[in-house]
């Protein structure tokens, strides 16, 4: 079969992977120049590393056996970092479960609210009875309001804004309930994993074409694919990894489809590579709204910082509407706007700690996951026989990550028989 995949993330990769295993003849169309999609890198100190914060839990099985598969298990290694979250002008320490019962802010009766209702979104194997659950609502009335004004509200108000009232606790109890303490690591960066993908798809024949944005998808008897630079392709089938929007356009679907109707925010990131350390923390929550970011990172406080050359490398991230200034306002200008803040978490931090620095943004980074949402999630299936869209916003009630991408990917290869010969 000869099978078309738009895009070189976690999804387009691994089903390209799993279709030339099987023997199919595989293009793969990436827009930009680089591997990996979301998890495309830079590099600092000589070695490569993502443009947006990653990691993997111990229950990321898809990703973890994708990594053993291509040889790279050994470079896969878990921690357990220290996380905190900012809060009342002061930074705590939040990433043990002893941790978070002593937070300063909780009570005796919220300590032990905070517990039940953890205890009990992890025990909770289905998280479907959540799905027309507003989570606000139910953190309020489990957790207690003193919890949810301290913990969940800031956070989710700090990623959804003022949609932060409509998430679904589908989506919340995912986030609980799949998150392990173990923090893994590709060292070297997970650009290797996308690297080995790269290697073992033209290994068997297959094609990675970059620079090739997809402007048209048609189906006068073959599904017929057209390039941004006049370029022409025809595929037995096409499975389709970008977000909905981009292929509804290439599709030119009418605007009423469903696959106009999800919405989406944008993400931002710097890396910063630091002379000192900004923060006591691998990952530190910023729990006041007043905040411009929603998350520091700081990935050496995971990984040594002799892999990168000795600097203190920070991550400082966001998700916002693509006409937020936070989104639309120049790099440069936008790192100065953030240097008081910055401060605030480490009244020592000077503007001068700051090297080098790197920016990055994604128009669609983030599905806003609301109680309708599921009911917006296109089929795998699209109305073009041959076509088949495979990407984030079908993943539910997770929303994205590497792990569950792969996930996808396999499944949809299974789906379609791409997993065996023709």
């Amino acid at each position: 079969m000869k099978l078309g995949v738009v895009g070189a993330g976690a999804t387009g990769l691994t089903a390209a992977f799993d279709a030339v295993k099987a023997g199919h003849d595989v293009t793969v169309l990436e827009a930009s120049g680089e591997l990996g999609g979301l998890a495309a890198s830079i590099e600092v100190g000589g070695t490569p590393l993502e443009r947006f914060y990653h990691h993997s839990f111990k229950t990321d099985r898809a990703m973890i056996e994708l990594v053993e598969e291509l040889g790279l298990g050994d470079k896969l290694r878990f921690h357990s970092p220290a996380t905190g979250v900012y809060y009342g002008g002061r930074t705590h320490p939040f990433g043990t479960p002893a941790e978070m019962l002593r937070f300063p802010e909780f009570s005796l009766l919220d300590r032990l609210r905070f517990g039940a209702s953890s205890a009990a979104l992890k025990a909770v194997r289905d998280g479907s009875r959540f799905n027309s659950v507003r989570a606000l609502d139910w953190m309020r009335r489990w957790a207690g309001p003193r919890v949810t004004e301290t913990i969940w509200e800031p956070l989710l108000t700090g990623k959804f804004g003022e949609r932060a009232g409509e998430i679904s606790m589908a989506w919340l109890w995912a986030r609980i309930h799949y998150r392990t303490f173990g923090l893994g690591y590709v060292h070297g960066g997970f650009e290797q994993v996308y690297r080995a993908l790269l290697e073992a798809v033209t290994a068997r024949g297959g094609r990675v074409e970059f620079g090739k944005p997809v402007s048209s998808i048609s189906q006068p008897d073959l599904v017929a694919v057209g390039t941004a630079d006049g370029a022409e392709y025809e595929f037995d089938r096409l499975v389709v990894t970008v977000p909905q929007p981009a292929f509804a356009r290439a599709a030119d679907l009418e605007s009423d489809d469903v696959l106009w109707r999800n919405q989406y925010l944008g993400a931002t990131c710097f890396v910063l590579e630091c002379e000192r350390s900004l923060i006591p923390y691998y990952w530190l929550n910023i729990n006041d709204t007043e905040f411009p970011f929603l998350a520091v990172v700081e990935h050496t406080r995971m990984v040594d910082r002799a892999e990168y050359g000795g600097k203190h490398v920070v991550y400082v991230g966001n998700y916002v509407p693509r006409d937020d200034w936070r989104f639309t306002t120049e790099p440069a200008e936008l790192l100065e706007r953030y240097i008081p803040w910055l401060r605030k978490l480490n009244p020592d931090f000077d503007e001068s700690w700051i090297s080098n620095w790197h920016f990055s943004k994604a128009g669609f980074a983030q599905p806003i996951v609301t109680p309708e949402y599921r009911s917006l999630i296109p089929a795998h299936e699209t109305p073009m026989p041959g076509v088949t869209l495979a990407t984030m916003s079908q993943i539910y009630p997770q929303d994205r990550g590497q792990s569950y991408a792969v996930r996808m990917a396999h499944d949809v290869t299974r789906r379609l028989g791409l997993d065996r010969p023709s």
